[in-house]
């Protein structure tokens, strides 16, 4: 009958399912889709094929992710390749600098303001403004531009005719305690003028020499020239001290050491000579000379009939003593410094 041939829907999609191997196929909804429960997501969480049914990507049948296939290593190289190239690297560097020309490279030297800040003439711009003024010399010759490089350890600068001191060099002046051996060291142990220049960015040394119970002013620095000129007898430079001695005192001491007093090493000369103090018979003396032998004034004024009950060294050339207390080191200024250059030829 054809009443019997048509069938619900249910038993229409029956029969469907009982061709299906495996189970029955998931409904569907009026419009065709899977419900959420029965859709089928990949372990990175993404929706599989509504009816695919096929195994997941990188997924094995148990749900577990495939293991990735490793990529075959590359060979390791031969110890003796490494060496060549390590050897190649190091001659690569190690290559002297190339010389540019100056047009490609760094100018040479060191702006002249820039040298005259470091060496203590002020700010660059006050060291400008003495290129301005037309005070400033480099070799010989007045510099009237700004700008000018100069090579410090080559190049001669003066300012207001005195010679400026570089970076290279150092000055210091001493005020040498009386009992303090004139040596950087000594092998006695006793104290000496190293004991004062520990840990300076430099090895110093001094200038001339002074009795250890002499006191006073002694130079210090690491310019050698200038201190071999300081204590050669050719430059004649002036050494003053004041000497402490017993009267009366004749008048005519002063023109008898003037013209010289015989001694065990030949004649010794005074510069200058006078009385600074007299009290009774104490007398304070200072004597000026430009000799450097030792123990000259105490052995002139011996001889003279005077023996020394103190002494110390005011002035060393164009350096005074002034206030400086015993025992203390100072910086000398660039203006000093200048004037001992300008003292010996420098």
């Amino acid at each position: 009958m054809r009443s019997s041939g048509r069938n619900t829907g249910g038993n229409r999609g029956g029969k469907r399912s009982g061709g299906r191997r495996g189970g029955q196929q998931p409904s569907r909804g009026g419009s065709g889709q899977l419900r959420p429960e029965e859709r089928r997501y990949t372990q990175g969480g993404g929706k599989a094929g509504a009816s695919s049914g096929g195994p997941r990507k990188n997924v094995t049948k148990s749900g577990a992710p495939k293991a990735r296939a490793r990529k075959p290593s590359a060979p390791a190289r031969p110890r003796e390749y490494e060496a060549q190239i390590e050897e190649r690297n190091r001659a690569r560097h190690s290559k002297p600098a190339v010389k540019l020309p100056k047009t490609f490279g760094e100018q040479e030297g060191e702006r002249l303001q820039k040298v005259l800040a470091r060496a203590g003439m002020g700010s660059r711009r006050a060291c400008e403004e003495l290129v301005d003024q037309a005070r400033v010399e480099v070799n010989g010759k007045i510099v009237r531009e700004q700008g000018l490089r100069v090579d410090p350890d080559k190049d001669e600068i003066k300012v207001d005719g005195l010679t400026i001191a570089t970076q290279s060099y150092v000055f210091f002046a001493l005020n040498k305690p009386a009992g303090v051996v004139a040596s950087m060291e000594d092998p006695e142990g006793r104290q000496c003028l190293g004991d004062y220049v520990q840990n300076r960015e430099t090895r110093l040394f001094h200038v001339g020499r002074l009795d250890t119970e002499t006191e006073g002013l002694i130079l210090l620095t690491n310019h050698g020239e200038l201190a071999h000129r300081l204590t050669h007898p050719r430059y004649g430079v002036r050494k003053t001290y004041l000497a402490a001695i017993q009267g009366p005192l004749p008048r005519d001491l002063g023109k008898r050491l003037k013209d010289g007093v015989r001694l065990d090493d030949g004649y010794a000369r005074a510069d200058h000579f006078r009385v600074v103090e007299n009290t009774g018979n104490n007398y304070l003396v200072e004597v000026s000379l430009h000799e450097g032998r030792k123990h000259i004034v105490r052995r002139m004024l011996a001889e003279a009939g005077f023996p020394v009950e103190k002494l110390v060294r005011t002035r060393f050339g164009p350096i005074a003593l002034g206030d400086q207390k015993s025992g203390w080191l100072r910086r000398m200024t660039n203006t000093e410094v200048g004037m001992l250059m300008n003292e010996v030829g420098l």
